[in-house]
C-alpha cells in the first residue's frame, strides 16, 4: 500500500512540475514577444510589398500624413502583437495556441514592414506604443479566459475595424506613395484572411455593446498615434 501511495504521489509531483514549467513557458513567451515588438527592430519572415518601388517625391504635406497614417497602422500591428500572445498564452487548447502565434508571426511581417515605411518616410512609431500593447495584452487575456469562442470573436472584430482603417487609409493616402500604398493593400488583405479564419476556428459573433467599446477605444488610439 505504501509503495502504491508512493508511486501516486511521485507522479502527481511530476504533473505539477510539468504543469508549472508549461506556465512558465507560456509566460516566457509573451514576455519575449513584448521585448521583441517594443524594443528591438522586427524582422519581417517575407520581404515587403514596397520593396523595388522607387520612393514618390512627396511634399512636406503629403509626407507627414503618409507618416501619420503608417503610424497609425504600426500602432495596430504593436496591438496585434499583444492580443494574440496573451490569447495563446491563457487557451488550453494546444492547436488553438499554435494557431494564434503562426497569426501573430504573421502579423510581425506587418509590423517590420510599417515600421520599414516609417523610416523611409522619415518619421518614427509612437511613444505610447507600451501603453497600447498593454492595453491590448490586457484585452486579449480577459477574452481568452472568458472562452476560446470569446477570444477569437475579438479576433475577428478587431481584424474587421482593422480592414475598415486601412480601407480609409487607401482613400487618404497620398497616389504618389506607390510604397506605402502597396504595404497598406497586402496588410488588409491578410488581417481578412485572419478574421476569416478566427471565424473557421470557431468564434462568437461579439455582443453590440462590446463592439462600441472597441471602436471608442480604436478611435482614442489612433487619433492619438496620428
Amino acid at each position: 500500500m505504501d509503495a502504491v501511495l508512493w508511486c501516486t504521489l511521485r507522479a502527481l509531483a511530476r504533473l505539477l512540475c510539468l504543469s508549472k514549467f508549461l506556465v512558465m513557458d507560456k509566460f516566457l513567451t509573451a514576455a519575449d514577444a513584448a521585448l521583441r515588438t517594443l524594443f528591438a527592430d522586427p524582422v519581417a519572415a517575407e520581404r515587403s510589398p514596397a520593396a523595388g518601388i522607387a520612393e514618390a517625391a512627396l511634399s512636406d504635406e503629403q509626407r507627414k500624413l503618409s507618416a501619420a497614417l503608417m503610424r497609425v497602422n504600426h500602432v495596430g500591428e504593436v496591438c496585434a502583437q499583444a492580443l494574440y500572445n496573451a490569447q495563446a498564452m491563457v487557451t488550453k487548447d494546444s492547436e488553438l495556441r499554435e494557431h494564434l502565434l503562426q497569426s501573430a508571426r504573421e502579423e510581425m511581417d506587418h509590423l517590420a514592414w510599417t515600421r520599414e515605411r516609417l523610416h523611409a518616410l522619415g518619421d518614427r512609431p509612437s511613444l505610447l506604443n507600451p501603453l497600447w500593447f498593454a492595453g491590448a495584452f490586457a484585452i486579449g487575456t480577459v477574452a481568452a479566459k472568458i472562452s476560446d469562442a470569446t477570444s477569437l470573436g475579438f479576433v475577428v472584430e478587431t481584424e474587421n475595424q482593422v480592414s475598415a482603417h486601412l480601407e480609409s487609409h487607401l482613400g487618404r493616402l497620398p497616389e504618389e506613395d506607390e510604397a506605402s500604398r502597396a504595404v497598406v493593400e497586402r496588410m488588409k488583405e491578410d488581417e481578412e484572411r485572419h478574421a476569416a479564419a478566427a471565424i473557421d476556428e470557431g468564434a462568437m459573433q461579439l455582443p453590440p455593446i462590446a463592439q462600441g467599446l472597441m471602436r471608442m477605444a480604436a478611435k482614442v488610439m489612433t487619433t492619438t498615434a496620428h
